[in-house]
Order: C-alpha cells, then sequence, then structure tokens
C-alpha cells in the first residue's frame, strides 16, 4: 500500500534549483536510506516529506490520517524537564490518566448512589480504553528509551539547560515514543555514542512503521534500511537492497550504462562516416546520384531519431585530500602516566594509562559522558589532569579536528578563514578551496551559513597545507556524506604521520586503527585490534567474569567468618595485581617485533592468566 507519493515536486533556494520534476511512492513498510552528497537535497525532500516546507511546484499525497514522525529542531519546551517533553508523545493517555486520577477522588467522596454508578460507569470505559491503549506500559516504554539512547541522567533536567547535542536525544526519544506510521530520521546517529548506536540499530530493525533515514554510518545503514534511493544531481535512484548492496550495484549498474554509451558512440559513429562517404558518392557521380544522396538522408533521419544516452558520471568530483608529515616526531608520541580527572563530585577516570607511538593509528571509544574528548583536550594542553602525567614526545606537530568546529567565527569569509591559517595569496586559496568542493563565489560565503559538512572540509583543508605530523580527530565522520569519508580515509591510511581519533563510527575504527583504548566505568581497557575485535574482547571478558565470580542467591550458606573475610580480600587484590599485570603483557605484546621476545612475552602473559584462574577459583571457595 502507498502512504506517500511524490510527484513533479521542485524545489529551489536562492535562484539554485535542488531538484527538478522529482517524483517517488513510499510503501507501507519500507525501511529507506536516503543518501547522497551534502548540499544535494535531501534534507530537504524529508521536510517536504514531513510537510514542514512545500514544494515549488509538484504535489505530495499522503495517505488519510497517517502519522508522520520527524526529528527537528526542539525549541518550544522551555518550563518542561526532559522527562516531561519525552511524557507529551502520551498526551492523550496522560490526558486520560489524568481523568481516571479525578474520577477516583469524586468516587471517595460521599455521593449519592445513583451519581456513583454513573461515575464507576465512567471509570470503567476509561480504564478499559487506558488499558487498551497501553497506558500501564508509559513509564515502561519511557524507561527503554531513555536507557538505549543512554539519556537517564537527563530526564530530570530543565529541557532548556541542555546542550544542543543533547537536546537532538530527546528529539529522537520522542519521535521514537510517539511510534508514527512513517517515522522520518535526519542523522539520527551524530549525537550518540556507540552502545545507543548498536540499541537504535536494533530498535529500528524490528519498528513495525514505514522508515525513511539519512545518514552516513554505513554499518547502520546495512543494519536498518532494506531500501537505498540516491540523490544525485537533482535526480533519484530507487535501489531494492541494503547499503553493501547498493554499492556493488550502483558499480554494476555504472558499468553497464558505460558500456551501453559506448556502444552506442561506436555505433553513432559509423552511421556518421556511412553518411558522409554517400554524400561523397553521389557529389563524384556525374551527373550527382540522387539516390545515395536519398539513402544518406534517410540515414540522417534515423540517426537524428536515436534517443541520444548521456555519458555516466563515473568520476564525480570528490574533495582531493592529501595529508603529508615532512618531519618525523620521536619514538613515543603521547605519553598519559596515572591520569585522573575529576569534575565537582564525579570521578571521570582514576589512574588512565596510555601509550601512542609514531605512525599509530589508535583509537578512543567509550560511551559519552566518559571522558574521550576530556584526554584530547589534556593532551593539546587545553585542560591538566588532577594527578598523573600528560607527556607529548619530541619535534611532535599535532593538527585538531574538532567536532564542533568554527562555532565562534562569526561573519567571516570562508576563504579569509582559511588563510588565517594557512598563509597563501588569494588566488592560490581559491584553487586549493576548489579541492574541497568550494567553487567561484562559494569562497566568499559567511562560514555561518556554511552546513557541518561544508565546515568539516574547511577544517581539513586548512590542516592539509600545516606542517604536522600528529592528527588528533575528534568525531572527524560527523557531517561528512559518504563519499567524503571514504576520500577522508584514503588519505588517513596513506598518512605517514600518527593518528589519534575519537570515534563512534564503526565502519572509519574497523577500518583504519589497529589499537583501541576503550573508555569504561572509570578506567581505560587497551585491545591490539580493530573496533570490533575489541567488543568481542571486552564482551569475552565481561562473561568469564560473571561466570566466575560468585553470585549469592538466597539458598547461599552463611556468611563467611571475619578470618575467612580477610583471605578473600587478600585474593581480590592479587587478582586485581594480575589484572593490570596482564594487560601491560598484552600492551607489550601489541607493540614488540622481535619473535624471540615475542614467545617469552606470551609465555608470561599465559602464566599471568592461568594464576588469575586460579584465585578465582579459590575466592570461589571461600565464598
Amino acid at each position: 500500500m502507498i502512504i506517500c507519493s511524490v510527484n513533479h515536486i521542485t524545489k529551489s533556494f536562492g535562484g539554485n534549483i535542488i531538484f527538478k520534476d522529482l517524483s517517488l511512492e513510499v510503501q507501507e513498510g519500507n525501511r529507506i536510506g536516503l543518501v547522497g552528497r551534502n548540499g544535494g537535497g535531501k534534507t530537504t525532500l524529508l521536510k517536504l516529506l514531513a510537510n514542514q516546507e512545500s514544494g515549488d511546484e509538484g504535489v505530495i499525497h499522503w495517505k488519510k490520517g497517517l502519522k508522520i514522525g520527524y526529528l527537528a529542531q526542539i525549541s518550544d519546551f522551555k518550563e518542561l524537564t526532559s522527562k516531561e517533553v519525552l511524557k507529551t508523545a502520551f498526551e492523550q493517555l496522560t490526558a486520560t490518566e489524568t481523568k481516571l486520577r479525578q474520577l477516583e477522588v469524586e468516587m471517595g467522596d460521599e455521593a449519592a448512589p445513583g451519581h456513583l454508578q454513573r461515575l464507576m460507569d465512567q471509570y470503567g470505559k476509561l480504564q478499559d480504553e487506558f488499558i487498551l491503549n497501553g497506558g500501564y506500559e508509559m513509564d515502561a516504554q519511557l524507561d527503554r528509551i531513555a536507557n538505549g539512547l543512554n539519556i537517564t541522567d537527563l530526564l530530570d533536567k530543565p529541557f532548556s539547560s541542555l546542550s544542543g547535542g543533547e537536546k537532538t536525544k530527546v528529539g529522537l526519544g520522542l519521535s521514537l515514543l510517539k511510534n508514527p506510521e512513517l517515522l522520518l530520521l535526519d542523522e539520527p546517529t551524530n549525537h550518540l555514542d556507540m552502545k545507543a548506536i548498536e540499541w537504535l540499530g536494533a530498535f529500528l530493525k524490528e519498528y513495525t512503521g514505514t522508515i525513511i533515514l539519512i545518514s552516513h554510518d554505513r554499518y547502520f545503514l546495512d543494519e536498518v534500511v532494506t531500501n537505498v534511493l540516491e540523490m544525485e544531481d537533482g535526480e533519484i535512484e530507487l535501489y531494492h537492497t541494503n547499503f553493501s548492496g547498493y554499492v556493488k550495484e550502483k558499480e554494476e549498474r555504472l558499468l553497464r550504462e558505460f558500456q551501453e554509451y559506448q556502444e552506442q558512440q561506436k555505433k553513432i559513429k559509423k552511421m556518421k562516416e556511412a553518411i558522409k562517404r554517400l554524400r561523397d558518392w553521389a557529389n563524384r557521380s556525374n551527373p550527382p546520384s540522387a539516390a545515395l544522396h536519398k539513402r544518406a538522408t534517410n540515414m540522417q533521419r534515423a540517426l537524428d531519431r536515436i534517443e541520444k544516452l548521456d555519458r555516466p558520471k563515473i568520476d564525480v568530483k570528490k574533495m582531493a585530500i592529501d595529508f603529508e608529515a615532512h618531519d618525523r616526531s620521536g619514538k613515543d608520541v603521547i605519553v598519559i602516566e596515572d591520569v585522573t580527572k575529576s569534575f565537582g563530585r564525579k570521578n571521570l577516570f582514576d589512574k588512565v594509562n596510555m601509550l601512542v607511538q609514531y605512525k599509530d593509528r589508535t583509537a578512543i571509544v567509550g560511551e559519552n559522558g566518559t571522558g574521550k574528548s576530556t584526554l584530547l583536550k589534556m593532551i593539546l594542553k587545553e585542560m591538566e589532569p588532577d594527578k598523573g602525567v600528560v607527556k607529548v614526545g619530541s619535534n611532535v606537530k599535532a593538527g585538531y579536528l574538532s567536532q564542533h568546529v568554527f562555532t565562534d567565527i562569526g561573519e567571516q569569509q570562508l576563504i579569509d578563514v582559511f588563510r588565517s591559517e594557512v598563509v597563501v595569496n588569494e588566488g592560490e586559496a581559491r584553487h586549493i578551496l576548489a579541492r574541497f568542493l568550494f567553487y567561484g563565489p562559494a569562497v566568499f560565503r559567511k562560514v555561518s551559513q556554511l552546513s557541518g559538512g561544508e565546515r568539516m572540509r574547511l577544517r581539513l583543508a586548512q590542516l592539509m597545507y600545516q606542517d604536522i605530523n600528529l592528527l588528533i580527530l575528534d568525531e572527524p565522520t560527523n557531517h561528512l556524506d559518504i563519499d567524503s569519508c571514504e576520500v577522508l580515509e584514503e588519505a588517513l591510511e596513506q598518512f605517514n604521520g600518527t593518528i589519534l581519533a575519537v570515534s563512534h563510527d564503526r565502519y572509519f575504527l574497523n577500518k583504519l586503527f589497529k589499537k583501541i583504548y576503550w573508555l569504561q566505568d572509570g578506567t581505560v581497557r587497551y585491545f591490539v585490534g580493530n573496533y570490533d575485535w575489541a567488543k568481542s574482547k571486552s564482551e569475552e571478558t565481561i562473561e568469564v567474569k560473571q561466570k566466575e565470580r560468585p553470585v549469592l542467591t538466597k539458598t547461599s550458606p552463611p556468611k563467611a567468618s571475619k578470618v575467612e573475610d580477610v583471605g578473600a580480600a587478600l585474593i581480590e587484590e592479587k587478582i586485581e595485581q594480575i589484572e593490570a599485570e596482564i594487560q601491560l603483557l598484552k600492551q607489550k605484546l601489541g607493540e614488540e617485533s622481535e619473535l624471540e621476545l615475542l614467545q617469552r612475552i606470551y609465555l608470561e602473559l599465559e602464566e599471568r592468566e592461568n594464576n588469575r584462574d586460579r584465585l578465582y577459583q579459590q575466592l570461589e571457595e571461600i565464598i
């Protein structure tokens, strides 16, 4: 069943046509990923589908009574807490609940029997309606969404006091709680941590309604969507597959179209040559041959009737990034030893140790609020630790790409902001900026008018023309389109310096980073391998600890004596000490390259793990 149809829609801004004569149909139950380059009109199309904007030409038809959910800017909840904002998703149910409470009060008053019976009948009908519409499941649904999106700590805060990213997360929660028939999401993963992204992917996978979403997260698209709608040069193409299938199908389609184009070009060339020869022969005849002229004319008419194929755009213009470190740094680039940081009464992390060496590709991952960006600020000397040491090695020249780039520039022009850090004349600056897809008059736009993706491209242009050998990246793929993410990944792969990144983009992490520091519960764990490897090892450790650590139940024996308590405490101390030694050995294992030393470290590691297992067994026997 068609729930929404777009018929010959045209939309333009300031004389620039975003798309023209666009048509598509959205079927009930579709899960569509909307992909395309930044500025291609994806968000505009979503707003049109949400009935937030109207097209210049054409018409959109929605199924009668269609309930649409669209994550947009929320600014009208000034007096409410975040929890109260989320509860607005159940407006009808909360109104019914309020009425039920009022009726309960009225029934508690001494009233005439006839009046009481009327109240009871009214109460019964309302309660049936309340139960039927899931009234008693409201709090459970709200808790499920809040836990999944990791916003439980925001629930009691005034909504107006939240940051932009926090408001977006609450807005996303509100959209999900409304459970609309058509759910429209624009970059829903941008402000979420890894755990929340994975939860949202699983949630949307089970969602019963229709979904259209814009995302640059390739893993997320693969998990959620079953159709991909590509917007390119004001036109759309629908692919009945997930994102990985779309990439493969698009390649095959472009190759096929290019072959068809080449075949047609060969055919046209042969026909033109034949027409020319026929006319030459006709003119050379004495007298000129009318029959040959007629054949040439008929062939020309046939050629004119051929529907010419456009040359497929195989080489689409992309950013041209090429990072290069001219001077190498020392072996140890960043050393963090026993670093502790607190904010007020909240202990962010305690005794964190990290080592980043020359040419390492190291990533810091963890949930929001665990201190990833704080660690980066300490490395950049923007913040000091409460305890411990943060050292930056010799001859290290750092370039920093923040996720909140150019937020305080004001009304400066793009080209002026670029030249404030890269000393070149205006002509050379325009030539460089063109490599980052800023053409012609676009270089004179105000930075405040640029999208998140355009600001990121501008900052990348600055970094590429600076003398750096350490790249510190904070969510570098946020706001970039998929093409730009791929170009950035290729440039980082070829960079001959050191990279340290904070990211929630699983594809980006898996492709580039082989060393992972995982911040969790105030401590850091080190893994040699990509994100998927680190995640699997982290989950294995949690499972092992849950199995090994005894759980006291109602049928457990009485508590141990004081002597046994002391014994258990000593064993636990030893276990903690061995766990720390195991982590250091694993770190050495990832850094060492000599075979003999590797074997020695591995045997030592095996011995420590066996000792730890024996201690866990002793602990279980004592308890």
